[in-house]
């Protein structure tokens, strides 16, 4: 399983589009007009990202937009043997919203069907058989482009859910999709605190971290509140040179969290029995979160998180890079998600929802 696209609802999906090229340097490759809904197709890399937008108040866009912010509607599955793999979840009574279909062009096959996740959530799940020369959207009628770029792909998606929720959300995700509890955090400031559980599918590269407030209020709880239920809360892409990509982006204009000095300072103290060299002062102005375990600190983690780029503070976008290193002849890449990190991401938010609130 990996992941296939992500499906936003929007207000506008044409403006929504000039902000994903702008800010973000994708390209808009596609557009089409159902009866009552206008959809975009943005792409960067292996990433596409559908955008709609109601025509009508029939459009199914327009009833989600009547209930929550503008945000995620459907985190879209790439898998093998769709059929065999959904006719059990089908049996166990998973809910069906569209149903199984079937698209032929150029030498290629795409089946998809949507199922109801999570308070709402869709999932769409996709296979595409034949030759690979491009890549397939349901319901769009040609082949759509890739590229080689320093956009390597979707890391992770977050998922919100409300106080008492945790258990119960990953139970359905892993006995109904098959994913598997990975890391846990409990994360607590003198403020407030959160609880999360990141689950990985063993088949593949997806990895889905659900979190749910320890306090009334934390800024999950903000989030659910705004977002009116739980709900995605951001997006990890990937990167393979983060220092430069962030460059790149603030010079297109988008704005990104904060973070103190004093956290590099911690991880200067962290790093001093460390043998390699690391230029802090650029991590601090392009304010870069690092982590790193003691046993390979060369296969760091680093990270940055967008401002939310909605007009509710309820979804941001971060950008990841998880650097490589040789261990004993053999090639380690930086996994999980750092807990300094975590608790820093969490610090930036709060601070930001100080902000909000004073």
């Amino acid at each position: 399983m990996e992941f296939d696209h992500i499906h936003f609802y929007v207000q506008d999906a044409q403006r929504t589009r000039d902000w994903f090229i702008h800010y973000l340097g994708f390209q808009g490759i596609g557009s089409w007009n159902q009866v009552h809904t206008q959809t975009e197709i943005v792409y960067q890399g292996s990433v596409y990202f559908l955008l709609s937008s109601p025509l009508t108040s029939e459009s199914p866009v327009a009833r989600f937009l009547q209930v929550h912010p503008s945000g995620v509607a459907d985190v879209a599955f790439q898998v093998q043997d769709l059929e065999l793999r959904i006719k059990p979840l089908i049996q166990q009574g998973v809910k069906v919203i569209s149903p199984l279909k079937f698209y032929h062009d150029q030498g290629e096959t795409i089946k998809w069907l949507t199922l109801k996740g999570w308070q709402g959530l869709r999932h769409t799940f996709i296979e595409q058989i034949g030759t690979h020369s491009g890549k397939m959207i349901p319901g769009f009628p040609r082949l759509l482009p890739q590229d080689h770029s320093t956009l390597l792909g979707i890391d992770h998606v977050v998922l919100n859910v409300k106080s008492g929720d945790l258990k119960k959300a990953i139970s359905w995700y892993n006995h109904y999709l098959g994913f598997e509890a990975k890391q846990r955090f409990n994360i607590q400031t003198e403020r407030s605190g959160l609880q999360s559980q990141v689950l990985v599918h063993p088949q593949g590269q997806v990895q889905f971290p659900i979190n749910e407030p320890a306090s009334s209020n934390s800024q999950i709880q903000e989030f659910l509140d705004l977002n009116r239920g739980s709900g995605i809360q951001h997006i990890a892409l990937k990167t393979s040179d983060l220092v430069q990509k962030v460059q790149d982006l603030r010079q297109r204009g988008l704005s990104f969290l904060t973070v103190p000095g004093e956290y590099y300072l911690q991880l200067q103290n962290r790093w001093l029995h460390q043998p390699l060299s690391v230029d802090w002062e650029q991590l601090k102005r392009y304010q870069i979160l690092v982590d790193w375990e003691t046993s390979t600190p060369e296969a760091m983690l680093l990270q940055i998180f967008t401002q939310p780029i909605f007009e509710q503070p309820t979804f941001f976008f971060e950008f990841i890079e998880r650097k490589i290193c040789q261990v004993q002849g053999q090639l380690r890449q930086a996994e999980g998600f750092g807990e300094g990190n975590f608790k820093a991401l969490f610090e930036a938010i709060e601070r930001e929802q100080i902000k909000r609130s004073s």
